[in-house]
């Protein structure tokens, strides 16, 4: 699969035919949770969809670092890519994977050996702890095939190609959907079987990757060597606060949990229903976001300011365009989506209004994965935490309390749509004055 270089031709075209791949990855990894979902919580019930629930949420918390620190990847690699630094792309790769290998193993082991007392930390319904500890050891054991198909995915779009690793996530996608009936029903190893057919199709992805890379010389590994201190200190620069980054959203995430759960069970079933149409909904605004990040990333390394604005010009355009198209849809059939996860009457109520309260805000989401997207792609990770910081700290969350508490249970989303405004305003007036093209990584 051809690599884009985007340091010439058409920014527009090369956009839309770069950031479509990964909108359908992003679709089919949100689809792969669903399924999982879907074939636990049918075949072996309540108990054991939460207890995967609770264990996923441990897997991903403890992994949000090393998952930050890939996402540093996409930085460093595009800008080497842009300066045609065919020695440096090689080197920086070596030690991303030296280091990410390192990371995944020690947290593997680490979670492993501790995860009954990380549950009982959460507070794990006694009934549902054994299970939810079984499951959760074998995921710890697979964390390296999480991150090793995650990683060669950021590389290969790091280097200009999204469509290689949408046949990664189709192919794990796939391979989960048979294996959980298989596993679970026919040899009839419960919510072991789950676990371990997650585990199988990522590590099947992950052994199909490799060697697809490798075959077709997509990307320049090699013997892993000890990297040099200089390239490990800034992977680390980029990583740590990329890595925080993760941490501060899910904090800022399980923070407006608490404002929601003030309310009756109606209002937090009808959230959670919310969440999981919202989590589709951002896609397109994430996966632009994740392309301008690419995009920006090789410009920048080839010193092209100019198709940098471009790329920032474009992203946001698009991004105003997608998600209004998608917020009037959402607006009209806000309650036949809703009806699609919960039933009862007052849920589907509260849904129903979250949704068409919050809808037209989601454009202004989105330009902060743009701008985002693009200060990231210079290096400025320690500001883009900043932003994070504000986003969710001094906005959000205390604006979500303080409008729910004044008009009761709709200002959840009032609330949280009135931070995605300011927080798209602090996002811009940084893209536009802050210092963040004025620090190169790489010496000239």
């Amino acid at each position: 699969m051809p690599q884009h270089d985007f340091t010439k031709g058409s920014v527009r075209r090369q956009m839309i035919s770069f950031a479509g791949p990964i909108m359908l990855t992003n679709l089919l990894q949100v689809s792969y949770q669903f399924i999982d979902s879907l074939w636990v919580g049918n075949l072996l019930g309540g108990n054991a969809l939460g207890a995967i629930t609770i264990s996923s949420t441990i897997v991903v918390t403890l992994l949000a670092f090393i998952l930050g620190i890939n996402n540093a990847t996409l930085t460093i690699l595009s800008q080497q890519k842009g300066m045609n630094d065919k020695s440096g792309l090689k080197k920086y790769i070596n030690a991303f994977v030296v280091l990410l290998a390192t990371l995944s193993i020690l947290v593997g082991l680490l979670g492993f050996i501790f995860s009954e007392q990380l549950l009982q930390l959460l507070h794990t319904p006694n009934e549902m702890l054994h299970e939810a500890n079984l499951y959760l050891r074998i995921n710890f054991l697979g964390i390296l095939f999480i991150m090793g198909y995650n990683f060669i995915g950021t590389v290969l779009r790091a280097l200009g190609d999204s469509q290689t690793p949408l046949k990664f996530v189709f192919v794990a996608v796939v391979l989960n959907g048979v294996l959980d009936p298989l596993f679970i029903e026919v040899f009839q190893w419960g919510i072991q079987g789950a676990a371990y057919a997650t585990v199988l199709a990522q590590g099947f992805s992950f052994l199909l990757a490799l060697i697809y890379t490798f075959h077709r010389r997509l990307v320049p590994f090699s013997i892993p060597t000890l990297p040099s201190r200089e390239e490990v200190w800034l992977i680390l620069k980029l990583g740590i606060p990329a890595g925080l980054q993760m941490m501060v959203i899910y904090a800022g995430i399980t923070a407006i949990l608490t404002v929601v759960n003030s309310f009756d069970g109606a209002v937090v079933a009808g959230f959670g229903a919310s969440q999981r149409i919202d989590s589709l909904i951002t896609i397109p605004a994430m996966a632009l976001g994740t392309a301008v990040n690419s995009m920006a990333g090789q410009n920048i390394g080839a010193n092209r300011w100019d198709r940098v604005r471009q790329i920032a010009l474009y992203g946001a355009v698009y991004n105003v365009i997608i998600m209004l198209v998608i917020a009037s849809v959402v607006y009209l059939f806000a309650e036949a989506l809703t009806a699609l996860f919960v039933k009862e009457t007052d849920t589907v109520r509260f849904g129903t209004d979250y949704l068409k309260i919050i809808a037209f805000f989601y454009p202004f989401i989105g330009l902060n994965f743009i701008l985002n997207g693009i200060v990231r792609a210079a290096g400025a990770m320690y500001q883009v935490l900043i932003l994070n910081i504000l986003s969710f700290w001094l906005l959000r969350y205390p604006l979500t309390f303080f409008c729910s508490h004044l008009i009761g249970q709709n200002g959840i989303a009032l609330g949280m749509g009135i931070s995605f405004i300011f927080s798209s305003i602090f996002a811009f007036s940084y893209f536009k004055w802050g210092g963040w093209r004025k620090k190169p990584l790489f010496a000239a």
